[in-house]
């Protein structure tokens, strides 16, 4: 059973973890000694405690540590006087629940679906990007400046945190508003913006995407490359957020698209929200080994995402299989029919929005059956599969280039972890594979704000040489 919440991120024991435990992870690269014979002390340590006391070690962990999650989507109708976050409403990132849940800093996301590649397209992505900066902004400046505030650097981090605030930052997910007018690079950096991804579900007007990928029953491609790779405004849009300390996330666009960004980039790159293809192939969306090892001798992190269909497809599908007759039975006692995700893609904005809050009232009912009809049958994708991704990656590429990611309100979410209430229990497990202290940290927050560092001295540096 997992620990399902936190009245404060101080609360300790709940009821035991049951995990499979797995090999220890891999070190720091170049540890000191005294760091060797802390690991090595914590290692004995976990041989010969009790269930309740690794638990218990884990949470007193997680209470030190900082935990960051890098991508967390919003929706501006939960920025309102009268529904916001800071209420415990029903989405799976607010401060009660991140409060609960012992998570300190949220990347909240100014995401655009992809449209058309044209002045009208660019013209509402803008807009809407800007109403999501403005709804961050609102939150952290107006609503709740005592309870989070909007941090743009790893020293602003630090000290919320060590003003026992929590802590806002901003990613951008699809470069699209951007338009072709590449000023907007910097104002968007100006507003906090601190990565962007150059693509999302479909071609950009600076990338491809991996959906580039997808073909049809006669394996005829349904959105064949634009650019094989970055765009030319891409490749200056790369530039643009190096000079501008802007992350590159490469968490959508095509593998071709990332390896020319890697290549070109004078700092450090992520992957806001990706797991190992090599766990689960079927999965686009996911990091080839190729990319993985790019990313680390570029110096860049890689965030794995609790995203259930990507850490295990097949047994997310068999789960959901299971499950379909309970949600058919839900929906209809709502009036309410489940459509496929690129159904709901397709749909205009607010219909896509009336869709998703029918949907998440119908998981919310489904919830209290799922234990006894579905997870008997068809148990869940969960921490532990998450965890085994987190593992893959660390053993690839050193513990130094990994980091952790949920997509909550974006599709993620998992079993134990399903919300920023259940964040502790990413760290439980964690502490059961034998990770220590030092790398725990390193995973939460310490190696994407290393990175953040980075992109910033670089930025500071091609500003200096104007």
């Amino acid at each position: 059973m997992f620990i399902k919440s936190l009245s404060l991120k101080t609360t300790l024991l709940c009821s035991a973890l049951v995990l499979t435990a797995c090999d220890n992870a891999s070190e720091t690269s170049q540890p000191s000694e005294e760091t060797e014979q802390a690991a090595v002390a914590e290692t004995e340590q976990v041989g010969m405690e009790t269930e309740e006391a690794m638990i218990q070690r884990a949470m007193e962990i997680h209470e030190r540590v900082i935990t960051l999650d890098t991508h967390d989507d919003i929706d501006v109708s939960n920025f309102t006087d009268d529904l916001n976050y800071t209420m415990d409403t029903d989405s799976q990132v607010n401060l009660p629940k991140m409060i609960a849940g012992g998570l300190d800093v949220a990347f909240f996301i100014v995401f655009t679906g992809q449209g058309e590649l044209n002045e009208e397209g660019y013209a509402k992505a803008y807009d809407n990007a800007m109403a999501k900066f403005n709804a961050i902004h609102w939150l952290t400046e107006e609503k709740a400046p005592d309870q989070i505030g909007l941090a743009l650097t790893s020293d602003d981090v630090r000290r919320l945190d060590a003003e026992g605030k929590k802590v806002a930052m901003i990613g951008i997910e699809n470069a699209y508003p951007v338009g072709e007018d590449l000023s907007n690079i910097k104002k968007f950096a100006d507003l906090g913006a601190r990565y962007m991804s150059l693509a999302h579900n479909g071609h950009s007007q600076f990338a491809d995407s991996n959906t580039g990928e997808r073909v049809d029953e006669n394996g005829e491609p349904t959105e064949p490359w634009l650019y094989n790779g970055l765009s030319d405004l891409g490749k200056e849009a790369i530039g643009l957020m190096n000079k501008y300390g802007i992350m590159i996330d490469l968490s959508h666009p095509s593998k071709a698209s990332n390896l020319q960004a890697i290549a070109l980039s004078k700092a450090p790159v992520i992957a806001s929200h990706s797991s190992a293809r090599s766990l689960s192939p079927a999965v686009s969306r996911n990091l080839e080994d190729e990319v993985l090892l790019a990313i680390k001798e570029n110096g860049g992190v890689v965030q794995t995402v609790a995203f259930a269909s990507y850490l295990d497809l097949d047994k997310h599908n068999a789960s959901q299989a299971v499950a379909k007759a309970l949600y058919a039975e839900i929906a209809a006692d709502i009036g309410f029919e489940v459509v496929s995700f690129g159904e709901v893609r397709g749909m205009p904005e607010q219909e896509q929005a009336a869709y998703i809050a029918n949907y998440r009232e119908m998981l919310k009912r489904a919830e209290p059956r799922m234990e006894a009809e579905v997870y008997p049958i068809a148990p869940p994708v969960d921490v532990k599969d998450f965890v085994d991704h987190i593992d893959y990656i660390v053993n690839l590429i050193g513990i130094d280039h990994v980091g952790i990611a949920s997509d909550f309100d974006g599709g993620g979410g998992i079993y134990g972890w399903n919300s920023a209430a259940e964040t502790h229990n990413v760290t439980i497990e964690l502490v059961r594979r034998g990770y220590t202290e030092d790398q725990i940290a390193a995973l939460w927050s310490g190696n994407l704000l290393r990175a953040l560092d980075e992109v910033q001295a670089v930025s500071r540096e091609l500003l200096a040489a104007e």
